[in-house]
């Protein structure tokens, strides 16, 4: 764990922060944070800037240890963590991807305008939140035995279709095309294969949610254009993942590599960050049950679109094909990938662990949501990316309060007024998921966006605003 080190960045510009080699001891590399002075002051209440000196002491690392201007505290790398590594030298560290792996975000569009859909909001929130399992533990209308379990592992998004739960195209707006080939079943726990049995399809509880949103303003109009969105149409966010599978596959795999070091007699800075070499049987066997949960949480996501397209048939007593419910992008947050990237005027093979960051490469779209009553964002990844961050960015905020704070500090019912003097409507699984999402427990998510922006990262295509939330 951290020691509590108070760490005061240095300025490079105006929009990123040096953490310098030898700030704690063992590090190999400079940490750089991407921030500015009103977000960095924020980061200074929790340990994340010491967790991210710590990701810099780990073997085989290439360039400099990075964080996203949505920083905080996490479990072995900070979330909004983002680190790349030698494939021979290099290590992989489920602690730098997280426990809900591939946990993502899903943008869908629709024809329909705000001012169209307001009467029917109530009901439609409502429909949603019937179609959509929410909350902890949530279970799905979709039961699966184990080998069912395994099919979706190996299909992704894919699978889900041929399941009836989707359009043929969908797969072709995920990154990955919602699948990776390199996921083997076998190596996903009994324990995680019991745990997704009953979970396919749900939203879970905590930070994810199913917003219905309006298009506010565009900032590049021609990108937009290119992705189909225009000013006060309504589409669907959708942020969810892997549920209790990816979270056990987490489980099983620091502990292995727990008992691993153990065995070989070595010691880290920080124990969450526990790891194995790349290439060892360890690492290998991660990076493939990694890939399977990546794989679930697609399909995962595609079971949640076909109901949201069910809900607004429902509602609207229009088909989705009419209403032009189509996906237009789904990109990941929580995931390692093998990348080619130029490092110190060479191009090199690296393994790019992203925990709470999304991939941003040139003209990608990239999704950064908001909370219940905050704006989310469309982006679009820059040239500039690629040697800054490993074509990275945000994934959201970031949080200011821990959940047990931000319940203390915020009342349920004055939440949910507060939402609806906004012209917003929640329908919640808990009480819990109001107070422990209030928008105040989160960080500006508009100077968030600035620092992306500015830090060359990724740039505005279009700010959405909520009209109704489920949350779990």
């Amino acid at each position: 764990m951290p020691s509590g080190l108070v760490i005061h960045p240095i300025p490079i510009d105006e929009y990123r922060y040096r953490v310098p080699k030898g700030t704690v001891p063992g590090m190999r590399t400079d940490g750089v944070l991407f921030s500015n002075t009103a977000l960095l002051e924020a980061s200074r209440g929790d340990a994340s800037l010491e967790q991210l000196a710590n990701v810099a002491t780990l073997g085989g690392i290439v360039g400099d240890a990075l964080a996203m201007p949505d920083i905080h505290f996490g479990y072995g790398f900070p979330v909004g963590g983002v680190a790349a590594f030698d494939l021979t030298e290099g290590v992989v560290s489920p602690g730098g991807i997280g426990y809900d792996i591939n946990c993502g975000v899903r943008l869908i569009a629709t024809n329909l305008t705000a001012e169209a859909l307001r009467p029917s909001l109530s009901r439609l929130v409502k429909s949603l939140s019937r179609h959509v399992p929410s909350g902890v533990g949530s279970h799905g209308p979709v039961k699966l035995d184990s080998s069912g379990v395994d099919a979706v592992l190996r299909g992704g998004a894919a699978w889900a279709v041929e399941q009836g739960y989707g359009w043929p195209q969908d797969p072709q707006h995920q990154e990955e095309e919602g699948r990776l080939a390199s996921a083997e079943p076998s190596l996903v726990s009994a324990h995680a294969h019991e745990r997704g049995a009953k979970q396919l399809g749900t939203l879970g509880s905590g930070n994810h949610f199913l917003e219905v949103q309006e298009v506010a303003s565009l900032g590049d109009a021609e990108m937009a254009r290119k992705l189909g969105l225009q000013e006060h149409q309504v589409v669907i966010m959708l942020h969810t993942g892997s549920r209790g599978l990816g979270h056990q596959v987490g489980t099983d795999y620091i502990a292995r590599m727990d008992e691993a070091l153990q065995r070989h007699g070595e010691k880290l800075i920080d124990r969450q960050l526990s790891s194995a070499p790349i290439s060892s049987p360890e690492g290998q066997d991660y990076l493939k049950a990694m890939a399977a949960a990546a794989n679930f949480a697609w399909a995962n996501r595609q079971i949640i679109t076909h109901w949201v397209r069910e809900s607004f048939q429902e509602v609207l007593g229009r088909t989705p094909d009419e209403m032009e419910m189509r996906v237009v992008y789904d990109l990941s947050h929580n995931m390692a990938k093998i990348e080619e990237h130029q490092v110190d005027g060479q191009r090199r093979t690296v393994l790019v662990h992203r925990k709470g960051a999304t991939r941003s490469f040139p003209d990608q779209p990239v999704l950064i949501p908001g909370d219940m009553g905050t704006a989310s964002y469309v982006l679009a990844g820059m040239a500039t990316s690629l040697e800054r961050s490993f074509g990275s960015a945000c994934h959201g905020a970031g949080r200011l309060l821990s959940r047990t704070a931000a319940s203390r500090r915020f009342q349920y019912n004055e939440v949910k007024e507060r939402l609806r003097r906004q012209g917003i409507l929640v329908e919640s699984a808990s009480r819990d998921g109001i107070t422990e999402e209030a928008p105040g427990a989160y960080k500006d998510v508009d100077q968030v966006v600035k620092v992306t922006e500015g830090g060359g990262l990724a740039r505005v295509v279009s700010r959405l605003v909520p009209m109704g939330v489920v949350k779990g």
